[in-house]
């Protein structure tokens, strides 16, 4: 066989052509990457929005955690307040009945056995985290006092609890009921 030989426009031609191919190829190998890395940064931005929503997820969960955690501590240490505010005017009555002269040998008894059962109901609200708030001779805070009264003693300074009128009670560092007192102008 023989080979036909070219003329030198063929020749030119055919590189032309070959050229063309190659930037063709080129071009095409440039548009395939173009549209890979186009694919690639649009998955890294989908990835980057669910790690961040899996770490908001994540974060609103361990604030719930939290909550409820606090909410149960909560619970569990004022779990008592209603037994204990029902059971204080029981409390007032028996300090009330303690008060009293008793004028013969069956009331001296009766009286004895009403106050062991005022010292077991008192420290079984003890045990519980109940005590009394400090009143008299103290700085009259509103926090922890109900003024119904006000008075004029020179013993006293002014703002002072000079009497107090109904006992007032705390659970653990929660006020059940404020004394009521009366304070010196």
């Amino acid at each position: 066989m023989s080979e036909e030989k070219q003329t030198p426009e063929q020749e030119a031609e055919v590189e032309a052509q070959e050229e063309a191919v190659q930037v063709d190829t080129e071009e095409a190998k440039h548009d395939e990457q173009s549209a890979f890395q186009e694919k690639i940064d649009e998955l890294q931005q989908l990835l980057d929005e669910k790690e961040n929503k899996i770490l908001r997820v994540q974060a609103d969960f361990e604030n719930y955690k939290r909550r409820a955690r606090t909410e149960v501590e909560t619970v569990q240490k004022y779990r008592s307040q209603h037994v204990v505010s029902d059971l204080l005017p029981a409390l007032d009555n028996f300090e009330r009945a303690l008060g009293i002269d008793p004028d013969n040998e069956q009331a001296k008894s009766l009286l004895e056995g009403m106050q062991m059962v005022y010292r077991q109901l008192v420290e079984a609200l003890k045990n519980e985290g109940v005590e009394p708030i400090e009143a008299v001779g103290k700085e009259f805070d509103p926090n922890l006092h109900q003024a119904v009264m006000q008075v004029e003693d020179e013993n006293f300074d002014s703002n002072i609890v000079v009497e107090e009128l109904q006992k007032g009670y705390k659970l653990k560092d929660r006020v059940i009921r404020p004394s009521m007192v009366k304070v010196n102008q």
